[in-house]
């Protein structure tokens, strides 16, 4: 580990990938993991796998399975650093409020500031947010097959799959794209109120150029990157023909310019310039509502 006082003034503690499910977060992770400097990224705070991420780093359970949310925020860094110091995560609109709340119930004395209690809990802390072109026709196979990444490494779960073909479904292609709307103004109002400035991630940036990207977060997370030979993917590709002929069945469908974040926007055609910030962020996905399984593949 580095020694105390000898690390740059601007070099980040944590860091948090933030976006919504399909936009590359997990090939990102893994991308950052492989560079050795960027800790071990995962999904760490998802209610659903908060509990099995405790059994694995063998956190005492009380009665009904509950657990110590100070000594899992303590665990999960010590888990997830890497030799540097450095510790990352994965954080989903629907995540964030449950996160800052269980930190504000460890830390009453911070409870509604969110960056402070983040900052108390993860020391500097910094943000990346994702973005997505065809994003939602990738939501849906995830959800119907249940495969929500290929490869990876140290992940809970999400891989296995639940047998179930991929069935074309415009109407919850529609609705995937009004949630992703929804969380992506509610995480740029919450940037906005909080004064974040995140580093910008397109996925379709992510996917033309892997080690680049992953360069420049290193660069805004103040890491020198030891090796750019060691910057390698460690999920492999999901999006196929099948994806490709659901978008042209939307593009069909809807001739003309298409609307932000609509998966019949043209691939590699970037997104106009986002709308104002809303007063009141959406709101976030309830377990009930999250159709995701343990991990959400970003």
């Amino acid at each position: 580990m580095t020694a105390p006082g000898t690390e740059p003034a601007d070099r980040t503690d944590s860091y948090f990938v933030c976006g919504t499910p399909r936009t590359g977060s997990s090939l990102l992770l893994g991308l950052l993991e492989s560079t050795g400097v960027a800790g071990h990224p995962q999904a760490y705070f998802r209610a659903p796998d908060e509990p099995l991420w405790a059994e694995r780093w063998g956190i005492r359970r009380g009665a009904g399975g509950r657990f110590d949310y100070a000594e899992f925020v303590r665990a999960a860094p010590a888990a997830g650093r890497t030799g540097n110091g450095v510790f990352g995560a994965k954080l989903m609109w629907g995540t964030l409020d449950e996160v800052v709340a269980k930190l504000g119930a460890v830390h009453p004395g911070l409870a509604g500031r969110d960056t402070a209690l983040l900052e108390r809990a993860f020391g500097r802390t910094r943000f990346v947010y994702l973005r997505r072109v065809a994003q939602a026709v990738s939501w849906l196979r995830a959800e119907q097959t249940g495969v929500w990444y290929l490869g990876g490494g140290g992940e809970i779960g999400g891989a296995a799959g639940s047998g179930r073909p991929p069935r074309f479904d415009r109407n919850r292609i529609d609705e995937l794209v009004r949630v992703i709307g929804e969380h992506n103004a509610a995480w740029e109002a919450w940037f906005h109120t909080w004064g974040v400035r995140p580093h910008p991630v397109r996925y379709e940036d992510l996917d033309a150029d892997m080690a680049g990207v992953t360069a420049g977060v290193l660069d805004f997370l103040g890491l020198p990157l030891p090796d750019p030979d060691a910057v390698a993917p460690r999920h492999d590709r999901q999006a196929d023909a099948l994806n490709a002929s659901w978008l042209d069945r939307l593009r069909t469908a809807s001739p003309g310019p298409c609307p932000p974040d609509s998966p019949a926007a043209r691939p590699g055609h970037p997104p106009p310039p986002s709308a104002p910030a809303p007063s009141a962020p959406a709101a976030p996905l309830s377990a009930a509502q999250d159709s995701r399984p343990s991990t959400t593949e970003g």
